[in-house]
Parts: C-alpha cells; structure tokens; sequence
C-alpha cells in the first residue's frame, strides 16, 4: 500500500464528509479512479503506514470525530515506529486507560519510569478507570518522583530581555570568553562573566550576516564559524534571500569577515549545528534537509544525507577526529565513519533510556553529552560510550528538571563547564517571524553544567540492545527510500598502542 498515494484526501482534519482516499497502487486503471473512506482503514492497513506527517494528521482527524479505536492504532504506529518519543507513548497510555485496560496501561508507564520520565498524574481524568490498585499508586508516585529537580548545575548569567532570540553560544577559550548570536539580528556579541555584552559582529553589506543559528569556535586556527539563515525571524532578511543559509567564516580574535559557503541546491534551507573537530574539520547541519555537510575549498559538500531522517539537530566529533555523531529530534543518536562515510545506529537499552528530544550534542572526554529538551523532564545526560563508539554502556544525568528549564538548547563546552541557552523563546514567535501579541520575553538564562560531576561514580548501566534496527528497517521498505546511512557497520577497534593506553588511563568516567 503506497501511502502517499493512497491518503490523498486526508480531510479528517477539516470535515467529516470527505474522509477518502485513493485506492492503493496496482489495482485495474478503472479501479484505481475509485476512492475509500479513510474512516474504514483497518488496523492492518494503519501498520503499513510509515510517513510521519500522515500519521501525525490521522491521529488528529481520528480524534476530531471521536474514532478512538482507529486512533489508538495510530498512536500504536507511531510508538512502534518512533519509540524515543515519550509524546506518543504517554498519549497512547491514555487512551488505553480511558477504555480501562489496565495491563496496557501500566506496561508503558512502568517503562516510562525506568526511562526516567516524569509525569504528574494525580488530577489527570484519563486515568481514572486504571487508579484503583496498588500497583497504580507506585506507577502514580515513582512518576511524579521523577520530575523532582537533580544536578549540581547553576545559573551562570541573565542575558538582558528583548526582542532579540539568543539561540546560539561559542567558547573562545584562548580569550576565556563567551560569544552569543541572535536569531533576529545576526549580531554576535561577546559575553562577560556576569553576562554584560560587548558588540563583536553585525551584519552589514560586507559579511551579508543573516540570522544567527549557531556558532563554533576553532581557537588554533583562530576562527569563528556562524551557521546563519534568510528566515523570517531575521529582521534584516530581503526577499530575494528569504530561504537561504550559509556557513560564514571570521577571524575570532577579531570578528574580521574572511569568507561564506552558502548551503548548495534550489529550495529554503536552515543551517542549524555546526562543531569543528581535529585537525579544524568543519561540519554543519540542514536541519530543514537533514543534510549534513563540510567546506570542502569553496564550497559546502555533503557529508551525509538520508531520506529517513525525521529532524536533525546537534553535532559532534570525536577526539580523534574519526567520528561524527548526530541527533535526529525522533530517531535519537547516530554516527559516520568519517574515513567512510558509512553510518550506524549508536546502540543502547531502550529499556532504562530514551533518547528523543535531543536538542544540544557534544563531545567531552570520550562521552557524549546530550541536551534533551523533548522529554518529561527536560535534561542534560552524559553518555559513555564503548571503546569503539558505537554503543551507549552507562548514563549520568548531568542536570534534570532544574527551575531554568524553560527549552533548553544549544551551548558550548567550555573545559569541563556545559554552557547553554536553559529557557530558548523561540515560541514566543509566530509562523512569520515576530513576537506574538501576547508574548513578554524574558531574560536569557545561561546555565552551567558541570561535565565532570559524578565523574567516578557507575551511573546508570544501559546493557546494550539495538532499540532501531526493525523501525528502521520496516520504515525503510514501506516508504521505499534509498538504504539508509545507519545501515554501516560498526566502528574497528583499533589495536592499542602504548601512547593511547596512556591516554586511556588519564580519562575517568
């Protein structure tokens, strides 16, 4: 059943009277010109479904006009596909409770806790026909636990409120110094301790600056890479830019415009995630395309891209330089051999952790560290990661629920501080770029995590188990899309030599 042909007429999200959809492929040519009514898809048929967005839009027809069964086997889909999206699962858990079935119930909302979600459950209607039993009073209460403030983190500074959407952070650690760009003017400005700015950059009509999405600092080679976008939130945007994105190139100590590498290819894009790693290789992400790409002379070149990401987000490189991994907002954690090009699924237990909503992404001292503003709570987590790279062996939560939290999203690594944007305002603007009429920013909160905290201690152990391998797969032959990067093997171990076991024995956690 090819979808995309088959639901041409999704009006479940308009009205009632017109819930058709064309007949699937292959069928007479007479045949084919007959349409079904989509209120009559059987659950087999919502299995075979694979394309988020048709999902997405059936679950919200199906609930528009009260089809609860044919919207419980859509959340169904859209869990079994997407298993890092607590969204889903708890929505899901609802509707199960609603019709009473306990056992369901209780099956994912137990996994939800060892996940380490918080939900406050107490006052909510949905589950009333389950709350009757001791077992509830646990799921209810460990829950609610989980949503209970952890970390040894603190408020660094307040950037001044304003009409100015701070997305972005660079450390500068030759200067010792912070940078922070802005989505609605494109400046980057320089930040002090106390969180005093300083003007570095402004657009103008030598560098063409455009919104600020993200900023990374290459100290040795004294630059500064901007990844920056021809939004709507620019204010300084023209028409005839509106869409485009590059990657613009400065001198860091002196903010001196040097060059700009423009995302190739017709069609709007959105440069997202940048990071620079050994040796100054440069690698930034289409979050619009999910396409990542280097500066290859000129020019931007790609890297990766793979028809079955849903949203890439945060970037980082290995010590070593051998490495590249990525964060897709609904997939979870990714890497590419970079001698290669070949990508694999980073492995863990999805039993004891979830990795959707992954905003921020770094590497620090052979660990990923992750900022995870799409799960209940909002966190930052520090992942081991095994000698070869491509698995998760234990996690320590960095900072959880902390009362900054407000969106957490990108920062810095600055030696062994986690600098980050803790309440981003970005919905406090509309479809079309400006505050909304009722919005009242706030100042920006600058949080600081402390990578190595805990740094000795075991964390949570996440015997490994490869959560994406039949979703992915499945999702693949059902959308019929091109193989996909994280079909690549794993990462070689290579043989140790006396300079990195020497290197090894320095590293803790």
């Amino acid at each position: 059943m090819k979808i995309k042909r088959l639901l041409f007429c999704l009006a479940l999200l308009a009205a009632a009277t017109c819930l058709q959809a064309q007949a699937p492929a292959g069928q007479a040519a007479g045949e084919a010109q007959a349409t079904r009514d989509v209120r009559q898809l059987s659950k087999q048929e919502i299995d075979e479904i694979a394309d988020l967005s048709v999902l997405q839009r059936m679950a919200a027809g199906y609930a528009k006009i009260g089809d609860g069964e044919r919207l419980t086997w859509t959340y169904e889909r859209l869990y079994a596909l997407f298993p890092n999206s607590g969204d889903y699962a708890f929505a899901l858990a609802a509707l199960h409770a609603r019709k009473g079935d306990k056992t369901k119930t209780y099956d994912i909302l137990l996994k939800m806790k060892e996940q380490g979600y918080g939900i406050d459950l107490v006052n909510d209607k949905r589950f009333e026909k389950v709350a009757d039993t001791e077992l509830w009073q646990y799921l209810s209460q460990s829950l609610k636990a989980n949503m209970a403030p952890f970390g040894e983190g603190k408020l660094a500074f307040e950037l001044p409120k304003g009409d100015t959407l701070y997305e972005s952070l660079a450390w500068d650690p030759k200067r010792q110094q912070l940078l922070v760009g802005s989505a609605r003017d494109g400046s980057i400005q320089l930040v002090s301790k106390d969180g005093k700015l300083k003007p570095f950059i402004q657009p103008d009509a030598t560098n063409g600056l455009w919104g600020v999405y993200a900023l990374a600092a290459d100290a040795p080679r004294d630059l500064l890479y901007v990844a920056a976008a021809a939004s709507t939130y620019f204010r300084g945007f023209s028409e005839a830019d509106l869409g485009k994105s590059a990657v613009f190139k400065f001198q860091l100590s002196s903010g001196k415009f040097l060059a700009r590498y423009l995302a190739p290819g017709e069609g709007t894009h959105t440069l997202t995630s940048i990071t620079v790693g050994k040796g100054g290789q440069m690698f930034v992400a289409d979050g619009r395309r999910n396409v990542i790409y280097r500066v290859d002379g000129d020019a931007l070149k790609v890297v990766a891209a793979d028809p079955n990401l849903k949203s890439l987000r945060g970037l980082a490189v290995s010590d070593d330089g051998k490495l590249l991994y990525f964060a897709d907002y609904m997939l979870g954690i990714f890497g590419i051999h970079l001698a290669t090009g070949k990508g694999f699924a980073v492995e863990y237990n999805p039993a004891s952790l979830a990795l959707g909503g992954i905003d921020g992404l770094y590497w620090y001292d052979g660990t990923l560290v992750a900022i995870e503003n799409g799960m209940r709570p909002q966190r930052v987590m520090r992942l081991t990661l095994s000698p070869e790279g491509s698995k998760i062996t234990r996690v320590m939560p960095l900072d959880v629920a902390r009362p900054e939290f407000k969106l957490p999203t990108y920062g810095a690594v600055a030696g062994d501080k986690l600098y980050f944007i803790a309440n981003s305002q970005r919905n406090l603007y509309g479809q079309y770029g400006d505050l909304k009429q009722d919005a009242v920013p706030e100042p920006v909160k600058v949080f600081e995590s402390d990578l190595r905290f805990a740094w000795g201690q075991t964390g949570i152990n996440t015997s490994v188990m490869p959560v994406r391998a039949a979703p992915l797969d499945e999702g693949k032959k059902l959308m019929q899309t091109k193989p996909s990067l994280m079909d690549g093997p794993e990462p070689r171990v290579e043989p140790e030599t006396p300079e990195t076991k020497k290197s090894d024995d320095k590293k803790g956690d």
